[in-house]
C-alpha cells in the first residue's frame, strides 16, 4: 500500500513573486504535484510549476479540487493546494481540512498550512495606513452565506466604529451589494470618510486611490478589487490613508486637574 504524502494548502499572497514567502517558495519547490484555481495557476513562479503534475480547475469547483488534491497526496505525491493571499482567509484550508474528516484521513494525509500575505495586507501596504486600529474583514459574497446575515455583520461593525475590509465587493451578479453596503456605511460614517480602493494589488494591471464616501462611485469596482472603509477617526493624507492608533493623544503634556 502506497503511503500518503504530504497536501499542503499554500498562500501564493497577492501575486508578486516578490511576496511568495520563503516558506510557500520551498514547499513549493519539493511539492510534485500543484492544484489550484487556473487563474491562481498563473501566479505560481513558472519555474516552480515545471515537471509536476497540475491539477486545474474552474471557478466553483472548489470541492473537486480539494477532493483531487487529497487523491494526489494519498497516491505519494507530496500535493500544494494554491490560493491567493492568505489560504485561511476566505480560501481553501478550511475545507481541504472538511474535506480530510469526511473521508476519515486526518493524521493519515500529513497536512500543514503555509501562510500567505493576505490580500487585506497588501491593500493596506499601498494605502498606506488605514489599519492601525482595530477593523473587521466582511465578505459580500452571498454564494456561501445569506445576504442577511452579511448586512447584520456589516452594519455591528459599522456602528462599533470598526474600520471595514471589503471583500468580494461586486460582480456581474450581484452588481447591487455594493451599493446596499455604502447605503449603509453612509448612515455611520461622516460624508468625507475615506473610501479606499485597491485593485489587483502587486499585479501588472494594479490601481490604488482614495475617495469621500459620499462620492463613491460603486461602478468602478470589480471581484479584482478589494474596499477599506475608515472609521469616525480615519483621514485621507494627500494619495495615502491613514486610521490614527491614538499616539499623538499618548505624546500630549498631562495636564493637573
Amino acid at each position: 500500500m502506497t503511503q500518503a504524502a504530504s497536501l499542503h494548502v499554500v498562500g501564493l499572497g497577492p501575486g508578486h513573486a516578490d511576496c511568495l514567502t520563503p516558506q510557500a517558495r520551498a514547499v513549493l519547490e519539493q511539492a510534485q504535484c500543484i492544484a489550484g484555481y487556473h487563474l491562481y495557476m498563473d501566479l505560481v513562479p513558472p519555474e516552480l510549476l515545471e515537471g509536476k503534475q497540475r491539477i486545474s480547475t474552474g471557478m466553483r469547483h472548489e470541492t473537486e479540487r480539494c477532493e483531487a488534491a487529497v487523491d494526489a497526496a494519498l497516491a505519494g505525491q507530496a500535493t500544494a493546494l494554491v490560493c491567493s493571499g492568505d489560504p485561511g482567509i476566505y480560501a481553501l484550508a478550511g475545507l481541504a481540512l472538511e474535506v480530510l474528516e469526511s473521508r476519515n484521513l486526518v493524521g493519515v494525509v500529513p497536512f500543514g498550512v503555509v501562510p500567505g500575505v493576505p490580500a487585506v495586507c497588501a491593500a493596506a501596504a499601498l494605502l498606506g495606513a488605514p489599519l492601525t486600529h482595530d477593523f473587521a474583514c466582511i465578505s459580500l459574497s452571498d454564494l456561501l452565506t445569506p445576504w442577511e446575515t452579511i448586512v447584520k455583520r456589516l452594519t455591528a461593525a459599522l456602528e462599533a466604529d470598526f474600520v471595514c475590509v471589503i471583500y468580494n465587493p461586486r460582480s456581474k451578479g450581484r452588481p447591487g451589494h455594493l451599493d446596499a453596503a455604502l447605503a449603509l456605511a453612509r448612515r455611520f460614517r461622516e460624508p468625507q470618510c475615506p473610501v479606499g480602493l485597491v485593485r489587483q494589488a502587486y499585479r501588472p494591471e494594479q490601481s490604488v486611490s482614495v475617495h469621500r464616501l459620499d462620492a463613491f462611485d460603486a461602478t468602478q469596482v470589480d471581484m479584482l478589487s478589494l474596499l477599506i472603509i475608515g472609521n469616525s477617526e480615519s483621514r485621507s493624507i494627500e494619495s495615502y490613508m491613514l486610521t490614527p492608533r491614538g499616539y499623538a493623544r499618548k505624546r500630549q503634556p498631562k495636564t493637573d486637574k
